[in-house]
C-alpha cells in the first residue's frame, strides 16, 4: 500500500485517538484535532475508529438532521452517533439525574422520542412506518444529552459532528411512552424548559418523517457500515424543539404532552 493510500487513515486515527482522550480526560479540545473531514465517508471512518479505540459497550444510538444545503452536497439528511452505555440513564417521574458535559466545549439538550429496535432485528431495513412498529419492542420519552471537547462541533459542519460520536454525550431514559404500538407521534406536543422557562415548542411534524422514518435510517446507516445491531439497540430519534445550548448547573425539562416529562440537571464533566 503507498503511503498516500495509508494517509487517510492514519489521519482518521490520529483524530479519532485525540478525541477518545479528551474525552477520556475530561478537557477542551480549543481547536479541531487533526484534519477534518469534509464527506460522510471520511466522518464515519474516524467514528468508527474511535469506537473501536474507546471499547465501552454500545446502547444506542443518536439520530441528528443534516441542514440545507449540506443535505444535497452530503447525499444524507441525517447522521448518527453512538450512545454509550454508561452514559445511558433511567429517570423516573420527578427525578432530575445529573449528565456531564464538556463545559470548555460544546453542550445542549434535547427533547427526544427514544425507540428501541427489539433483540432479533433480522438485518432487513423495515420499508415504511408499519414495518419500522414491528421491530420496536418500547418507545420512551427522553432528553439527549449532547456535548463534545471540540466547542465548533456543531458549527463545522455535519463531517465534524458525526466525527466525535454524532456529539452524543449521554441519554435519558424517562417514562415509557403507552399506546406507542399505535400513536400518532406528530399529535403530541412537545415543551422544552430549561430552569422552569419555557425555551420552545414542537412536534415531529417538523421531524423529516419522524421518529420511525429515523429508525429506518439508522439500520440502513449501521448495516452500510458493517454495524451489527441483532442484539436490540435504542435510537434517539432527533431533537424534536431544537438544539438549546446547556452550561453547567442549568436545570432541563421535557414535557410530551399527555405522556409526563422526564428532567435532568447539567454538571461539568470532571476527571475520575
Amino acid at each position: 500500500m503507498s503511503s498516500t493510500e495509508q494517509a487517510p487513515h492514519e489521519q482518521a486515527h490520529a483524530v479519532a485517538s485525540a478525541f477518545v482522550a479528551a474525552r477520556r480526560e475530561k478537557r477542551a479540545l480549543t481547536i479541531y484535532p487533526g484534519e477534518a473531514p469534509t464527506d460522510l465517508s471520511g466522518a464515519y471512518a474516524i467514528q468508527d475508529r474511535a469506537i473501536g479505540l474507546d471499547g465501552r459497550t454500545v446502547a444506542g444510538w443518536k439520530v441528528g438532521r443534516i441542514n440545507a444545503p449540506e443535505d444535497a452536497r452530503l447525499g444524507a439528511n441525517r447522521l448518527s452517533g453512538p450512545i454509550f452505555a454508561d452514559s445511558v440513564v433511567t429517570a423516573s417521574t420527578g427525578e432530575a439525574p445529573e449528565m456531564p458535559v464538556f463545559a470548555q466545549g460544546f453542550a445542549a439538550a434535547e427533547a427526544e422520542f427514544l425507540l428501541h429496535v427489539a433483540p432479533g432485528w433480522n438485518g432487513t431495513v423495515p420499508a415504511d412506518d408499519a414495518e419500522t412498529r414491528k421491530v420496536l419492542d418500547a418507545v420512551h420519552i427522553g432528553i439527549e444529552v449532547a456535548s463534545s471537547p471540540y466547542p465548533g462541533i456543531n458549527a463545522d459542519g455535519p463531517p465534524v459532528t458525526i466525527s466525535d460520536f454524532g456529539n452524543n454525550a449521554g441519554m435519558v431514559v424517562g417514562p415509557a411512552l403507552e399506546g406507542w404500538e399505535t400513536a400518532a407521534f406528530e399529535t403530541i406536543g412537545v415543551r422544552f424548559e430549561i430552569d422552569g422557562e419555557t425555551i420552545a415548542e414542537a412536534t415531529t411534524a417538523t421531524m423529516l418523517d419522524g421518529p420511525l422514518g429515523a429508525v429506518r435510517f439508522l439500520l440502513a446507516n449501521l448495516s452500510a457500515r458493517g454495524i451489527d445491531c441483532s442484539g436490540g439497540t435504542w435510537v434517539s430519534t432527533g431533537a424534536v424543539t431544537g438544539v438549546h445550548p446547556v452550561v453547567p448547573g442549568q436545570g432541563v425539562t421535557a414535557h410530551f404532552e399527555g405522556h409526563g416529562s422526564v428532567n435532568c440537571r447539567i454538571a461539568a464533566a470532571v476527571p475520575a
